[in-house]
């Protein structure tokens, strides 16, 4: 299934604000992140990386068309979306509705296909 992943700084001090706000989206919100994944048609994992340039989220979004899913769930309007952009616009530091539309990244290795030609 097509995967892209893309990695968002955590805004220096929020760490500990960013984690209640995942434990939120793993407990009371948890339907409602669900569900806008399954609208979207993805499967979204996030992890937490701590660098000495500081703490940095990575997110891979797994589905037919991650790009244009991403694109899908950046934009909506409904209300938990809303809230979610809102979070994820106050941790990582930038409007979230301004990002670029489509794959934010390009996949350069693939260790289980062919060379993956860059450009």
């Amino acid at each position: 299934m097509p995967m892209m992943a893309v990695v968002f700084p955590i805004v220096p001090g929020k760490t500990d604000e960013w984690r209640a706000w995942t434990a939120e989206l793993n407990g009371p919100r948890r339907d409602e992140f669900e569900e806008s994944r399954r609208r979207a048609g993805v499967h979204e994992r996030t992890f937490l990386q701590s660098t000495p340039m500081g703490d940095l989220v990575i997110v891979t979004i797994e589905g037919d068309d991650p790009g244009r899913s991403f694109a899908q769930l950046i934009g909506a309007d409904d209300d938990f979306s809303k809230w979610f952009g809102a979070k994820a616009s106050e941790f990582h530091g930038f409007d979230m509705s301004q990002l670029p539309t489509g794959d934010p990244s390009d996949l350069v290795i693939d260790s289980d296909r062919s060379p993956v030609a860059t450009g």
